[in-house]
């Protein structure tokens, strides 16, 4: 199926219904569509929300009452859209309701149903759920956005990537989903696209043995997000707060640069399987129409406003970029090239406007792979890796070059993939002598990745990185996400981790805290 048809056939069956203000019944009304008969509950996988505005935000649910069904459809028979409502209130327990509405879940969109919510007030708690064929879903909480032009006091939010199924625990998860935050920016490696053959660090859930195969196509990327979403700690940290998504290489396949795979696949071959993993991708995410992919194509970068406090650039590194460079020496003049690019001209051009005329006070980038340098060699060789910007180095010193020049203050990019928490200065440039700072980055490090790691090896590591990074102000590779508060003065970022993951009981700590004052680039480790 074309990603054109999926569109056509979303609009045509998710116009919510006009939704009657109904206050203090806290019952669903007897006038809504009929829904198909279920035998047990389709809301195995949950619900979430996403992208808030100041008036709504987008909902998430899909049909599922089988999940790990052989062909990626949940356990739903037959091709008819099946109607689902939904109610969203000012309360937990529904008394206070103040829209209802009814949507349809098409086989086309693996029964997934994403209706976008509006009317609301700006910068308020809401809860919201669904029902269909008789069965209630768990309930979920999301908070919009400020109004335009408004100062909130105060933005918190967790910031997390990398959730491999088989690597752990997802102990972190179960931390977040109980954090007092008004949102998660999550960075990108939602799901792994490798084959699975252990529940063993997850729940005792019958794995069919069609699942040991790597995603290739829809059917069994569908059925990757139905098993990451069987836990039960990731479903309640999406029920918890708005999720705010982008995604990196494993959505797709690992380290994939545009319509180029590294495992050599034939680039329409490759094509193909990039989209039916971006229509996997949107049906089991909170992600709003216009994020519904055309074929090999997504449009996943955007802006999202928070009044006058904050915005937030997510971008997308992988569908745009050319192939990495494969270096012919160790300093590696390739990753030089001033054609090389991570974004694509016109999404670089599209962040270097946007951080040049925002009129928020902080500007902050969801960001896939590390953009400050990362040397590996403590010596005076330099040893980078080349998937992230360090291949890209061209493209990253003009952006950060134009950040200094145009005056941009309060830039800090958060960013995923390393599996590993930093805190670096960004820099105009890191050859030779030290370019000017222009902002800080923080790296987040994995929910579950590897496993376990030695504590010996892990501080070695950390103590090398510091050593062959002088902008580099702190490592650590514990497990875990960062929990950002943010006010007009100041941006502090605890760094939330768990001693492990390969079996239960890690309890969440604060490992180290950094602050970056307003109009002063670089943070700085918080005084205790």
């Amino acid at each position: 199926m074309s990603g054109n048809i999926a569109r056509r056939r979303f609009l045509g069956y998710s116009a919510a219904s006009a939704a009657a203000v109904m206050l203090g019944t806290g019952a669903w009304s007897t006038n809504a569509a009929r829904a198909a008969v279920f035998a047990g509950t389709p809301f195995t996988l949950g619900v979430a929300s996403g992208d808030p505005s100041p008036d709504g935000a987008v909902l998430w649910t899909r049909l599922a009452p089988d999940p790990l069904a052989a062909d990626g459809l949940g356990g739903v028979a037959g091709t008819a859209p099946i109607a689902v409502e939904y109610e969203v209130a000012e309360d937990s327990a529904f008394t206070v309701v103040v829209q209802r509405g009814t949507v349809h879940a098409t086989r086309e969109l693996g029964w997934s149903v994403h209706p976008e919510i509006s009317g609301l007030r700006p910068w308020r708690l809401y809860w919201y759920r669904f029902r269909s064929g008789g069965h209630i879903s768990q309930a979920g909480k999301f908070k919009t956005a400020p109004a335009a032009n408004t100062m909130a006091l105060q933005l918190r939010f967790a910031f997390a990537s990398c959730a491999s199924y088989e690597g752990g625990r997802y102990t972190a998860y179960y931390y977040l989903a109980k954090e007092d935050i008004d949102l998660v920016v999550f960075l990108g490696d939602y799901i792994y696209e490798y084959g699975v053959t252990s529940t063993a660090h997850h729940y005792d859930i019958p794995l069919p043995s069609y699942m040991a195969a790597k995603c290739t196509d829809l059917a069994r990327f569908r059925l990757q997000y139905a098993l990451h979403k069987l836990d039960p700690n990731l479903r309640n940290a999406h029920a918890n707060a708005a999720w705010i998504m982008t995604y990196d290489d494993h959505e797709v396949e690992d380290g994939f640069a545009a319509d180029l795979s590294k495992y050599g696949t034939d680039p329409a071959v490759f094509r193909q399987m990039r989209a039916e993993a971006y229509q996997a991708m949107y049906e089991n995410l909170p992600l709003r129409q216009s994020q519904v992919p055309s074929g090999p194509s997504i449009g996943i970068h955007r802006r999202l406003q928070y009044g006058l406090l904050a915005d937030f650039t997510m971008l997308d590194t992988r569908q745009y970029r050319t192939d990495q460079p494969v270096c012919s020496t160790p300093a590696c003049p390739e990753r030089f090239d001033p054609g090389a690019t991570m974004l694509g001209a016109a999404q670089k051009q599209w962040l270097m406007d946007g951080l040049t005329t925002s009129q928020a006070r902080w500007k902050i980038v969801g960001n896939q792979l590390p953009m400050a340098e990362t040397d590996r060699d403590d010596t005076a060789a330099k040893v980078v890796w080349t998937d992230p910007w360090d291949g890209y180095v061209a493209e990253r010193n003009a952006i950060l070059g134009q950040a200094r020049t145009a005056g941009v203050k309060n830039l800090v990019v958060v960013t995923g993939d390393r599996h590993t928490n930093y805190v670096m200065d960004l820099e105009t440039t890191y050859e030779n002598t030290r370019g000017v700072k222009v902002g800080t980055e923080f790296v987040g490090t994995a929910i579950s990745t590897m496993g376990d790691r030695d504590p010996a090896a892990m501080a070695a590591i950390a103590a090398t990185y510091r050593r062959a990074n002088p902008h580099m102000k702190w490592c650590d590779m514990l497990h875990g996400y960062s929990r950002v508060t943010v006010t007009a003065a100041q941006l502090t970022n605890e760094f939330r981790t768990v001693p492990y993951i390969e079996v239960t009981g890690g309890r969440v700590s604060t490992k180290a805290t950094f602050v970056v004052q307003h109009g002063v680039p670089g943070a700085q480790a918080a005084s205790v």
